[in-house]
């Protein structure tokens, strides 16, 4: 089959790998329907996550058709048109009975390669370096699933292909992140980053009741997006002070949870983006973490920090503001299976439509194409879906 594969930094290329097999009794096997670029892609494209090897097929956000099944898969048909989670769940360990899925302690064959760095290891993920699993990735023409039946959603009818794509990923981690915010009536959100995760966060936060959610970014593409779903929307690079606009947007409080949805390759402005770029530069930290400070610095006392960015090492983190003004953190990587069907419902009641984040619409033989405009945010791309 054809599949788009990393070969190095920032080497990528379109190549005929191998098919994927059933090699557990539990095992689907998924022909892609559709695929996205995705940001967290870029941290091991540029060469900020190590893990990756030549040759590895990338990607982890995903729908297809289920063409194969183990012989113990009982709830999943061949045909089915289906959306799968990009973290792999057992359903069976104290972290998916806990629903914290993307914490499995099964899915992940290279726990011990996480243990040293993290104390513990997470759940597996598709395409996402071999310290998470070394699962081949979904831009490809098929896809290995393994416990299919836990981790393949039936997409019902009226549900397009476009729609179901980005439960995968980009819906769930952004509710998430708007779930962890803990929202009452009246409630004020902010959130930085106004990428496909930092949209659905948005939106989210809207789903579940704030009076006011505000969209930090500086793309005037992705602004103008936040907006049509319900942000109003700050352009970080046209005011003197994020904070000050927060501040009077709050009753001088500051926003109630805060949510950062830009992770370890941050832009900012001024001293700190030249002080972040050149220590990252010489890899003497992993992280461009303006937005996350930022956003610790601008929540109310007593709120809430939710995070969904990738990060590996930061440098300058502002523990003492978490401390001093009695905030909470909150974060993880996405526990998909935990809300995906609830995205149906709001889907059919007319209140999300993920497709809004489709920019662009290639043929995955363009995929390598596809990333160096997804990367460089030319031609007002958000996000490309590929079609193997």
């Amino acid at each position: 089959m054809r599949a788009l594969v990393w070969n190095g930094v920032n080497d990528l290329a379109v190549e005929t790998v191998d098919d994927p097999k059933i090699l557990n009794p539990h095992d689907v096997i998924v022909k892609v329907t559709l695929t996205t670029t995705c940001g967290s892609d870029l941290h091991f494209i540029d060469g900020y996550i190590p893990g990756m090897r030549e040759g590895d097929v990338f990607g982890h956000e995903f729908m297809g058709e289920v063409v194969e099944v183990g012989a113990e898969v009982a709830s999943t048909t061949v045909g089915t048109r289906v959306v799968v989670p990009s973290f792999i769940a057992c359903n069976r360990c104290w972290y998916c009975d806990h629903d914290m899925y993307s914490l499995c302690d099964t899915t992940n064959p290279n726990a011990e390669l996480q243990v040293p760095i993290l104390g513990s290891a997470t759940g597996g993920i598709y395409g996402y370096t071999h310290e998470f699993g070394g699962y081949a990735g979904s831009h490809a023409e098929y896809v290995r699933v393994p416990f299919g039946d836990v981790n393949c959603f039936a997409v019902p009818d009226f549900v397009t292909d476009e729609q179901a794509l980005f439960m995968s990923d980009a819906v769930p981690t952004g509710y998430m992140g708007a779930d962890f915010c803990d929202i009452s009536s009246g409630d004020v959100i902010a959130v930085w980053g106004a990428g496909a995760v930092g949209l659905m966060a948005a939106r989210s936060a809207l789903l579940n009741g704030a009076a006011r959610v505000i969209s930090i970014d500086r793309i005037p593409e992705r602004l103008a997006l936040a907006e049509r779903l319900g942000a109003e929307t700050v352009d970080y690079s046209e005011v003197d002070s994020v904070q000050e606009v927060l501040r009077e947007a709050s009753g001088g409080r500051g926003p109630d949870a805060v949510i950062e949805a830009v992770g370890m390759e941050a832009h900012s402005t001024g001293a700190q983006e030249a002080y972040d770029r050149a220590k990252q530069l010489l890899r003497l930290e992993t992280d461009r973490a303006a937005s996350l400070r930022e956003a610790i610095i601008a929540c109310r006392k007593g709120g809430i920090v939710s995070v969904l960015g990738v990060f590996g090492v930061m440098d300058k983190f502002p523990m003492g503001a978490i401390m001093n003004k009695g905030l909470t953190l909150r974060s993880a990587q996405q526990h998909g299976q935990r809300y995906v069907a609830q995205f149906f419902d709001y889907i059919e009641q007319g209140d999300l439509d993920p497709s809004v984040l489709i920019t662009h619409d290639l043929p995955l033989a363009d995929g390598v194409r596809a990333y160096d405009m997804f990367k460089n945010k030319t031609d007002g791309c958000i996000r490309v879906a590929l079609r193997p």
